[in-house]
C-alpha cells in the first residue's frame, strides 16, 4: 500500500501551503486515503481549510504554486485541491475554489469526498478531518451517492456524446458501480473494486482492469460509449427507485 512518504509531491505541496500561514489544515481524500492509490494512474485529491475566504491575492498565490508543482515534482500526478474557508465548511452547497487538471474552477465539497475524509482521510498537517467534519452514517453515504447520481450524472446522460470520450466512459462505469454499492450498503467502494463490479461485458471489464493497472489498453470507442452510457442511464433512473437498502 502506498503511503504519504511514497508521494513526494504531496509533502512538497504541504510544505508550500504551510508557508502561507492562512492554510490551517491539509487533508488527503480519494484513493490515497482509502489505500487504493496507484502511482501514475490515480489522481491526488486533497482538501485545504483556510482561515478566511480565498480572495484574489490568495488565488494568485495558489495558482502560482500549483503551476510550479505541475511543471515539476507533481508533473503527471493530477494533484488537485479544494480550498474551503473554515466558516463555509458546514455548507454543503457552497462552491469553493478548486484546482483540478491544471485549472482553477469552483466546486462544492461533495458528500462523497466528505465521507472519504471522515472514514479514511488524514492530515498532511493540521487537525484530522474528524475534528472539523461531522460523522457520516450509512444513510448519509446513501444521500451523498444519490446526490451524485441525481446531479451531475443525470445531467450528463442527457448528453450521450460525452461518452465518446474514453475517460468519461471509464469513469462512468466505475462511478455507477460505486453509486449502486453506496445506495445498497451505505458504504464506499474503491475504484479498483468498482472495476470488478462494473456492469459491462467481460471483454470491457478486462480492459478496465488493464487500464487500472496503468497499461495502455484501448477499447472500441463507440461500443464502449454505448455500454457505459446505457449503464449510466439505467443507474440514474433507478437511483430513487429500486436501489434502496
Amino acid at each position: 500500500m502506498v503511503g504519504l512518504a511514497d508521494v513526494p509531491s504531496v509533502a512538497e505541496f504541504g510544505r508550500r501551503l504551510g508557508e502561507f500561514g492562512w492554510v490551517s489544515d491539509l487533508w488527503v481524500a480519494g484513493s490515497l486515503a482509502t489505500g487504493d492509490y496507484l502511482p501514475g494512474v490515480s489522481d491526488l485529491d486533497l482538501v485545504a481549510v483556510t482561515d478566511g475566504p480565498v480572495d484574489p491575492p490568495r488565488l494568485a498565490a495558489l495558482t502560482a504554486v500549483h503551476r510550479q508543482l505541475d511543471a515539476g515534482v507533481a508533473a503527471g500526478a493530477d494533484l488537485g485541491c479544494v480550498y474551503v474557508d473554515s466558516a463555509r465548511l458546514a455548507d454543503p452547497a457552497h462552491r469553493h475554489p478548486t484546482w483540478t487538471h491544471g485549472q482553477l474552477v469552483h466546486r462544492i465539497l461533495s458528500g462523497i469526498t466528505r465521507a472519504e475524509l471522515v472514514g479514511h482521510g488524514f492530515a498532511v498537517f493540521g487537525r484530522p478531518p474528524t475534528d472539523l467534519l461531522p460523522g457520516m452514517g450509512p444513510d448519509d453515504v446513501r444521500a451523498a451517492a444519490r446526490a451524485e447520481l441525481d446531479g451531475y450524472w443525470s445531467w450528463a446522460v442527457r448528453r450521450p456524446w460525452l461518452w465518446l470520450d474514453p475517460i468519461i466512459a471509464d469513469l462512468s462505469l466505475t462511478s455507477m458501480a460505486r453509486g449502486r454499492h453506496a445506495l445498497r450498503t451505505g458504504t464506499l467502494l474503491t475504484k479498483s473494486l468498482a472495476v470488478e463490479a462494473a456492469e459491462a461485458p467481460g471483454w470491457l471489464v478486462d480492459q478496465l482492469r488493464a487500464r487500472r493497472r496503468g497499461e495502455a489498453r484501448r477499447s472500441p470507442r463507440l461500443r464502449t460509449a454505448v455500454v457505459s452510457w446505457r449503464d449510466a442511464r439505467r443507474t440514474t433512473r433507478l437511483s430513487g427507485e429500486r436501489l434502496q437498502p
